[in-house]
């Protein structure tokens, strides 16, 4: 299959044609620029390596998001970054190029934090291996994790490792009626005073507060805390990571807004049909018509951050906001070195 991968890609670097990188087609919404003649990853699928053991699992781009997770519960391990699927047949390589990760991203940490090594096929045919299967691995540039989230614009990703980590010995998840400022508060007091949180969302007027680690953690921190308990929180928390929770439902577009973790919305939720707070107040949730696009991508620069259409977007200009140019600059440069025949999307 490499050998197959890599002939397509010289024979579009030497006839200027495109391509684009597909698995599943799960995230596919996200990557409007994928054009061109199809490297469908599907068939470049399998469990590489895998010791428990060693925390340590090696796995080709095609494999299913879901072999691997049951692959790694049945070893009482998981993901960490707990990625969103968006489809039943996603894949591991699709969940690496979009860089997403679900509701313990902030406790945790982000996907490109787990990926310990990987391998691509550059823009001239070139299977290049980054990184490798220990965790503290300092040999040359950490180009394993800019991978991560390169929406398939560098290569195509044939072979990642992540690190992985045991599964909670408990969860629950306590409920709380309260106002979008004051669950802002919330989740960062409650987060430095060291309580076992793996995720905080608030939407319909309530925070949903999930605990997990240790049992008597777990036990302790609930009863400090308070609020309800939620009865089948793993089903709640799968809908929200999947975005199949009724707030996602409707034709409004999907705005996201990355903030500062402390940032009050103020009077800017006056105008704001549906909203949600996700990650500790570090990640918003807007369903409006785009209409609104410009004030909160305005309250979101006030506030450190950024705000785009995760779905729903009319053109590109609604998508994304515009980088800085010592970004793009940087940007430009790396996907230069690594597609020089600009054979795969662009950004």
């Amino acid at each position: 299959m490499i050998e197959t991968w890599q002939s397509q890609i010289k024979a579009a670097a030497a006839s200027g044609k495109k391509l684009s990188i597909r698995g599943s087609g799960s995230k596919s919404f996200m990557s409007p620029h994928a054009t061109g003649d199809v490297i469908d990853t599907r068939a470049h699928a399998g469990v590489v390596d895998y010791e428990p053991s060693e925390l340590v699992i090696v796995v080709r781009t095609g494999t299913p998001l879901a072999e691997i997770e049951k692959t790694m519960a049945d070893a009482g391990q998981m993901l960490a970054f707990e990625p969103p699927h968006f489809g039943g047949d996603a894949t591991i390589g699709g969940t690496v190029a979009t860089g997403l990760s679900g509701p313990r991203r902030p406790y945790a940490g982000p996907a490109r934090d787990f990926i310990l090594g990987c391998k691509v096929l550059d823009g001239k045919g070139d299977h290049l291996a980054f990184g490798g299967k220990v965790m503290k691995n300092v040999a040359g540039f950490d180009v394993s994790r800019l991978i991560a989230g390169s929406m398939g614009t560098l290569g195509v990703i044939t072979e990642v490792a992540f690190k992985c980590l045991p599964l909670p010995k408990a969860s629950v998840t306590r409920v709380f009626e309260m106002s979008a400022d004051a669950a802002v508060v919330a989740m960062n007091r409650w987060y430095v005073e060291a309580n076992p949180i793996t995720g905080t969302v608030w939407v319909g007027g309530k925070l949903y507060v999930r605990l997990a680690g240790a049992v008597p953690a777990v036990a302790s921190s609930s009863a400090k805390l308070g609020g309800e308990a939620l009865a089948d929180d793993g089903a709640w928390w799968r809908g929200w990571r999947e975005q199949t929770h009724p707030f996602f439902a409707g034709e409004a577009a999907l705005i996201r807004v990355a903030c500062k973790t402390t940032a009050p919305w103020g009077d800017l939720a006056n105008g704001l049909d549906k909203q949600a707070i996700d990650w500790g107040g570090a990640q918003r949730w807007v369903r409006t018509s785009n209409v609104a696009l410009p004030a909160i991508r305005e309250w979101a620069r006030a506030e450190g951050g950024h705000a785009s259409v995760f779905r729903g977007a009319a053109n590109d200009d609604e998508r994304v906001s515009a980088p800085q140019n010592a970004l793009v600059d940087v940007s430009q440069k790396i996907k230069a070195s690594f597609d020089p025949y600009d054979v795969f999307p662009n950004l």
